[in-house]
């Protein structure tokens, strides 16, 4: 008797910086290496479609799940805010599924990481700090979507992405960005009465303080492995 084929995913990680790619099996372990190449600039939708297409030739793979840095609602991108305004209220599923003939779920970024990193054991809250600022809320493991806490108030009249983005990490320092990034987690602690948050994203190796007892910092390949997760339910 044949074998049984296991399902392959592949698990694409969109981002402001860098488009990441991998293929997981049907427990979400890797099965290749991450990939990774710089997302193209201008950040519109043809080249960074041509890029995710580069980084799957050779790849077997029965899925795709992708991660996308904005709103995304039955795989329409309708927020773009660290990519080109020409993402907002594209058919992002639809298209890719298009040029890789492949099935293709596609969710907010941080919600795909939150995915990967979360106990699935009551109110955790996801926050990650990249390019810009995502966030995702999970109760009992189930997702709350496109929370996109980062474009919120937080201090001094700026959003949490205009204190904790990439563009403000390297116009104030590491040390003046750390000290956001404390008075953050407490404004989002107050807000949300959380039980864990975890922090993640290309920037949050930079945190040099002690973390809190509840939080915790979750590597970006998260971001990957929360992939396999849009297809459980199925």
């Amino acid at each position: 008797m044949a074998e049984k084929k296991t399902i392959q995913t592949l698990a694409v990680d969109i981002g402001g910086s860098g488009i990441k790619v991998m293929v997981l099996d049907e427990k979400g372990n890797p099965i290749t290496e991450r990939d990774r190449v710089d997302t193209p600039q201008p950040a519109k939708p043809e080249p960074m479609l041509a890029a995710i297409v580069a980084l799957a030739q050779g790849k077997e793979f029965d899925r795709v799940s992708v991660g996308f840095p904005g709103v995304v609602k039955a795989g329409i991108t309708k927020t773009a805010a660290n990519v080109d305004s020409e993402w907002i209220d594209f058919d992002l599923a639809t298209v890719l599924s298009q040029r890789l003939h492949k099935p293709v779920r596609v969710i907010n970024d941080a919600d795909m990481q939150g995915l990967g990193a979360i106990s699935g054991k009551g109110l955790e809250l996801v926050i990650t700090l990249g390019t810009g600022v995502g966030g995702a809320l999970f109760l009992d493991g189930k997702l709350i979507p496109n929370l996109e806490p980062g474009h919120h108030e937080f201090r001094k009249g700026d959003t949490y992405e205009q204190q904790l983005g990439n563009a403000a990490l390297e116009l104030a320092g590491k040390k003046k960005w750390n000290e956001r990034v404390t008075k953050a987690i407490a404004s989002l602690e107050h807000l949300f009465n959380y039980d864990t948050l975890y922090l993640g994203g290309g920037n949050a190796k930079f945190i040099a303080f002690e973390l809190p007892h509840n939080a915790k910092i979750v590597p970006n390949i998260s971001g990957l492995l929360g992939g396999i997760a849009l297809w459980r339910e199925s």
